[in-house]
C-alpha cells in the first residue's frame, strides 16, 4: 500500500499582501519607507539604552557615525573637555569631574541641502552614561543604581531621531547631547559646591545627584546660542515623574501652550504618551534653585520632557525606545 503525503500541497502560499488605508503605488512607498526609517532609529536608541553602561567617547562615537552616514546633511561637532572649558560650562564640567573618562559634548547640525526652514529646532538629550549619585550616592531600596546605564536615554532619542531624519531629511535642527558620567573622587564636586555655568548664572549643588538639571544647564544656553526658536530637552530625571504618571507616561514641563500641543499632535501619530505637568506662578519661587527656566531665552520656546518612567520596562528589563518617534514627527511638522 502507497501512502501520498498532500499536506504540503494543501499549506497556503502568500502571493500578494494588501495593505489597507496607506494609499496606493508611490504613496504607499513614502509611507512604508518612512515607517522602516523610523523602526530602524527606534531600535537603535533602544539598543544604545539596552547595551552595558558605555563611556561618553562611545556614545560620542555613535553621533559622529550618524553624523558621516548622512554627511550631506548632517555634521558633528564633538567637543572635548578643553572647549567646554573655553565656553565656561562649570555646570556641565562639574558633574563630570569625578570621572576617569573624559565628557564629550555631542552637537549634531543638520541643514537641509535646499527648501525652506519654518523655525530652527533644537533637540536636547540628558547624556549620563552611568550615574552613581556623586556623593550623595544612589543608596536603598529603589535607587536603582543597577540600571543608572539608562540615564542616557533622553540622548538615546535625540541620536534616534537624528538617525531616522537623516534619511527622512527636513529642514533643520540641532542634536544636542552634553555626555558624561557623575562619579565619585577627591575631585568630584561636592554638595554645598557653587558652579558658574556658561551663561555666568551660579548654581548651589545641594545634592549631587541633581546631576541631570547641571549638565542640561550648559547644554541649554549652547542651544540657545545656535540661535534657535524652540528647544526640546528629554531627561531621565526623576523618579518623583514615575510615581506621578507611572511608567509608561512621560511629563511635560513648560511655559509655552503652542509646543505641548505640537507635540502632542506629534504622539497622537506616533501613539507615545506625555502629559502636561503644571507650573503655577507661585512655584517659580521654590525652583530658584533649579536651572532650567532661567537657562532658556524668554524669546525661546522650551520644553522638558521626563522620560524617566517609560524610557525603561522594568518588567521585562529592557529599554523601550521611547522619544524617537515623536521627535521625529515633531520636527517634520514644525521645520518646514
Amino acid at each position: 500500500m502507497k501512502i501520498i503525503d498532500t499536506s504540503e500541497s494543501k499549506k497556503p502560499h502568500l502571493k500578494s499582501v494588501d495593505i489597507l488605508g496607506l494609499g496606493t503605488g508611490p504613496e504607499l512607498e513614502k509611507k512604508l519607507k518612512y515607517a522602516e526609517d523610523v523602526s530602524s532609529a527606534v531600535v537603535f536608541g533602544r539598543e544604545l539604552v539596552n547595551s552595558p553602561a558605555i563611556v561618553p567617547a562611545a556614545l560620542a562615537a555613535e553621533a559622529s557615525e550618524i553624523a558621516s552616514s548622512y554627511s550631506y546633511v548632517l555634521s558633528a561637532n564633538i567637543l572635548t573637555a578643553g572647549q567646554c572649558k573655553e565656553l565656561k560650562m562649570g555646570s556641565y564640567l562639574g558633574v563630570t569631574a569625578a570621572s576617569d573618562n573624559p565628557p564629550h559634548f555631542i552637537h549634531l547640525c543638520y541643514k537641509p541641502p535646499s527648501g525652506p526652514i519654518k523655525s530652527k529646532l533644537a533637540i536636547v538629550g540628558k547624556g549620563l552614561t552611568f550615574d552613581s549619585g556623586g556623593y550623595n550616592i544612589k543608596t536603598g531600596p529603589g535607587c536603582s543604581i543597577d540600571v543608572m546605564k539608562i540615564d542616557m536615554g533622553g540622548s538615546a532619542a535625540v541620536l534616534g531621531a537624528a538617525k531616522a531624519l537623516g534619511k527622512i531629511k527636513p529642514p533643520g535642527v540641532h542634536f544636542i547631547v552634553a555626555s558624561c558620567e557623575n562619579m565619585i573622587n577627591g575631585t568630584g564636586m561636592r554638595p554645598g559646591d557653587i558652579l558658574t555655568a556658561s551663561n555666568g548664572k551660579t548654581i548651589e549643588v545641594n545634592n549631587t545627584d541633581a546631576e541631570g538639571r547641571l549638565t542640561l544647564a550648559d547644554a541649554l544656553v549652547y542651544a540657545c546660542n545656535q540661535g534657535v526658536e524652540k528647544i526640546i530637552d528629554l531627561a531621565t530625571l526623576t523618579g518623583a515623574c514615575i510615581v506621578s504618571l507611572g511608567p509608561s507616561i512621560a511629563g511635560v514641563f513648560t511655559p509655552s501652550d503652542e509646543l505641548p500641543k505640537e507635540v502632542f499632535e506629534a504622539s497622537e501619530f506616533s501613539g507615545e504618551k506625555f502629559w502636561r505637568m503644571p507650573l503655577e506662578e507661585s512655584y517659580w519661587k521654590s525652583m530658584k534653585s533649579g536651572v532650567a527656566d532661567m537657562f532658556v531665552g524668554e524669546t525661546v520656546q522650551w520644553m522638558h520632557i521626563d522620560l524617566a518612567g517609560p524610557v525603561w520596562n522594568e518588567k521585562n528589563r529592557v529599554a523601550t525606545g521611547f522619544g524617537v518617534s515623536t521627535l521625529v514627527e515633531w520636527v517634520l511638522k514644525n521645520s518646514s
